[in-house]
């Protein structure tokens, strides 16, 4: 019981890397508030871990601070932020993407991530003691075709682990990215706009198959989020059988 008496927030523990999350660290002994804007997922996941539900838009800055302020309401703080929210776009060419995209990416990819950190500062500052995990992605580390938006908010919001991981170190809060290489819900979405793609993403990955939520990645976040990462801080933490190392060779046929 790795987490026993911690809170945790998950955002996007609705479904694929998020709900992973969340089950881990309910069966490792944390209360978890699964922040998700798909009631009916969300809902379902928290009921199944016994964990408490809220409908949060990250790229509402309201409903983030309300999202913070729900768990030390209820709970008296929060221990555990994993910041894992998306919601997919449209593939297109850098030239055609419009400034409502880039806004829309970075409100949910970046904004979001930053609103919720700086809530739960000051809970974690106190306790001296905190975790934050920040999924990121390959995509932006190998620049991914026909999602710029994605690609700038991940890379971005690596930039902002790094930065707090170096400005929080004194307090015990310790900051850290994974680029997970899973099926996510993002990834079986792609899967079915290009089914030709979902036997090549195994065979491009070194370990031959695609990473499971709860089984390949919710580990390394437990990590990240025990006491055992207590010296571990501004880390990128690649959970992806190795995909990182010769990068991805897909190529999208974008209009």
């Amino acid at each position: 019981m790795q987490l026993d008496g911690r809170v945790a927030i998950v955002t996007g523990g609705g479904d694929g890397i998020g709900a992973g999350v969340a089950r881990r660290f309910a069966a490792e002994g944390a209360t978890v508030l699964v922040a998700d804007v798909n009631e009916e997922t969300g809902g379902a996941v928290a009921d199944e871990i016994g964990g408490r539900f809220l409908r949060t838009d990250v790229g509402d800055k309201s409903q983030v601070l309300e999202m913070v302020a729900t768990a030390v309401r209820e709970w008296g703080g929060v221990d555990i932020l994993v910041n894992n929210a998306w919601a997919p776009g449209e593939l297109g060419r850098v030239e055609n993407k419009t400034d409502d995209m880039l806004a829309r990416g970075l409100g949910i990819g970046f904004y979001g991530p930053l609103w919720a950190m700086q809530a739960a500062f000051p809970h974690m500052k106190e306790r001296g003691w905190g975790r934050i995990v920040n999924m990121c992605s390959l995509n932006g580390v190998n620049a991914h075709m026909g999602t710029l938006e994605y690609n700038a908010a991940k890379e971005a919001l690596r930039t902002l682990t790094r930065t707090a991981a170096r400005e929080w170190a004194p307090t015990g809060i310790v900051v850290n990215a994974i680029c997970p290489g899973a099926k996510s819900a993002a990834f079986r979405r792609r899967m079915r706009e290009n089914p030709e793609l979902e036997k090549a993403s195994g065979a491009m990955n070194p370990m031959g198959r695609m990473g499971d939520p709860e089984q390949d990645i919710a580990p390394a976040a437990l990590f990240l989020a025990s006491e055992g990462a207590r010296y571990v801080t501004g880390n990128t933490l690649y959970v992806d059988g190795g995909s990182h190392i010769n990068g991805v060779a897909w190529t999208p046929d974008l209009p």
